[in-house]
């Protein structure tokens, strides 16, 4: 399961159509990489692939994630910070033990 938020939706959806994709969505995955030793990757893409795990949010806003980055988000609420300060996607997950400052790299 992945909670998607309000900002997190609006940001989606802005996106999506920004890059003429209004049916696609944000595809997350997790790679090996970054100061905590996993790091989450970005993508806008137009449909999901076969085998993803498709998340719906407010207002039709999707996350695409593949089946072996599922097993470390599962249970995650994405959020996006508007702060001037420090834009950007904050991944409340539970099942890493540990976070960089920046946020997007972790351990599990």
């Amino acid at each position: 399961m992945l909670q998607i938020s309000e900002n997190a939706a609006h940001l989606i959806q802005k996106m999506t159509a920004k890059n003429a994709i209004p049916d696609g969505g944000l595809r997350i995955g997790v790679k090996a990489g970054g100061c905590s030793g996993l790091s989450y990757t970005f993508a806008w893409e137009p449909a999901p692939r076969d085998g993803d795990h498709v998340y719906e949010g407010p207002s039709g806003s999707k996350v695409f994630v593949d089946p072996k980055s599922h097993r470390f988000i599962d249970g995650t609420t994405l959020d996006y910070d508007t702060s001037l300060v420090s834009k950007g996607f904050i991944f409340n997950n539970p099942n890493a033990k540990a976070s960089c400052g920046c946020g997007t790299s972790f351990s599990v």
